[in-house]
């Protein structure tokens, strides 16, 4: 695999089958559902502009960047605003990252990252945060979101219990409900 023959482009319909099953695949079962996806598609978008991107090889999708327009998400338990270096409007949310397993190390999660946040950047968002999984192989996801700029906020024990206990989330690590634990990022994007 040669990294530029990947293809990025902004996450369409089409490419939802395939979006759900590496989301299924890698973050585990019930993670995504046509209707979650179609919700966080619907939340992409403002001004007519798109955040969340697709990496596709060879006719497959082996990425995605799921980003909410800082117009379109709800704050949460989990989000502390008063610690943001930019007023929470200005903050879009990174949903989810995903890159196939045989593809991960290859820069497609970076470069899907740069790329959502040039699109955040175009809708007038100033920063972004993600809720990064703590318990990924090597803590791997923290590693490549403080790689690309992301400063820890804050840790929230048990953030994907309730989508365990009331969405069927199957969480690939916890052998019943899912009690791992998310570290609130944020990063602030130049202007």
């Amino acid at each position: 695999m040669y990294p530029d023959q990947i293809i990025y482009q902004t996450l369409a319909p089409q490419h939802f089958d395939q979006v759900i099953r590496l989301g299924n695949n890698v973050q585990g079962d019930n993670y995504l559902s046509a209707t979650s996806l179609q919700a966080i598609y619907d939340k992409s978008w403002h001004k007519g502009i798109n955040a969340s991107l697709v990496a596709i090889y060879k006719s497959t999708i082996v990425g995605f960047r799921l980003t909410y327009a800082h117009d379109k998400w709800q704050r949460d338990q989990w989000c502390t605003p008063n610690l943001w270096p930019v007023s929470e409007d200005k903050v879009c949310y990174f949903k989810c990252n995903t890159v196939s397993p045989d593809m991960q190390g290859s820069g497609i999660g970076s470069a899907l990252l740069a790329r959502s946040v040039a699109q955040a950047k175009k809708q007038g968002a100033k920063a972004g945060l993600a809720h990064i999984w703590l318990a990924s192989p090597g803590n791997s996801a923290f590693k490549y979101f403080t790689k690309n700029g992301g400063v820890l906020v804050q840790k929230h024990p048990n953030k994907w219990r309730h989508a365990s206990l009331y969405e069927g989330y199957d969480c690939p690590v916890c052998p019943t409900y899912c009690e791992c634990e998310g570290a609130e990022m944020i990063l602030t994007f130049d202007t």
